[in-house]
């Protein structure tokens, strides 16, 4: 009696995942939006050649574990390029790798010197990924555990050839990231050249210009760090993400 009760629970436990896993895949997108994912598989995206099945689906969710095998370049690019859009997209860290130097980030973009005039570094447990937002990595979108928050623009708050309001426009408002482990949300919104990020319901980018960024482009969740070559040990700040709920509308 007991192996029977103990093998009913344990097909009750594992219908009552099949359901919740179903329930995600068949979930639709908003009004007005397109899924670029179904949450079975890595349709509507180029996975990186000979990446070796890092870029998988694991329970209705994209994972990624930065061990890409990829001889090349190791992001996971849409197929589709996309122009003016909104696009909405829950990411999370899975759990940070190591202690990384991070900088302090004043609001105008510009970073705290100590006395000697250096930057003012902290080490501070992190993990780095990011969103190529119309196929440059110049206008990425930063996901990371800096304490300037994830949505910030690192490719223009750090070109010193920009308008001190390009690189002020670019840095994040708030910290609005919830801790590592927990669900985020992105809402991104590209005008031309002008950008808006929402990240759990707080505007922490406004109507940024990106000057140059291209008319048209792909969006890429991006590889960073990876394992050391011969040790195999995560560098720090490798990207344990996790993505799901990826819907696109596009602006006329």
């Amino acid at each position: 009696m007991k192996n029977h009760l103990t093998n009913s629970f344990a097909r009750c436990l594992a219908a009552l995942a099949l359901t919740t896993l179903a329930v995600h895949v068949s979930a639709q997108a908003p009004k007005g939006f397109t899924s670029l994912f179904n949450g079975r598989d890595l349709t509507n995206w180029k996975v990186p050649e000979g990446d070796g099945g890092h870029w998988k689906v694991l329970d209705g969710v994209i994972d990624y574990d930065s061990r890409s095998e990829a001889k090349g370049e190791k992001h996971l690019w849409s197929e589709k390029e996309f122009k003016d859009f909104t696009l909405k997209i829950d990411w999370r860290i899975k759990e940070v790798t190591g202690l990384y130097p991070v900088p302090t980030v004043l609001p105008d973009g510009t970073h705290a010197k100590g006395p000697d005039g250096k930057d003012i570094i902290t080490p501070t447990p992190n993990a780095d990924s990011g969103i190529y937002l119309r196929g440059s990595s110049k206008s990425q979108l930063n996901i990371w555990c800096w304490p300037i928050g994830s949505g910030e623009v690192y490719g223009y708050r750090m070109d010193k050839t920009m308008p001190p309001e390009v690189r002020a426009g670019v840095t994040p408002k708030m910290k609005a990231d919830k801790p590592v482990g927990e669900w985020n949300t992105f809402e991104i919104t590209m005008k031309g050249d002008r950008l808006t990020v929402v990240l759990n319901g707080k505007t922490v980018i406004e109507n940024a210009q990106l000057p140059g960024v291209p008319e048209k482009g792909a969006f890429a969740l991006q590889h960073h760090g990876g394992p050391n070559a011969k040790t195999g040990e995560l560098s720090p700040a490798s990207s344990l993400m996790q993505f799901r709920n990826i819907y696109i509308r596009e602006l006329k």
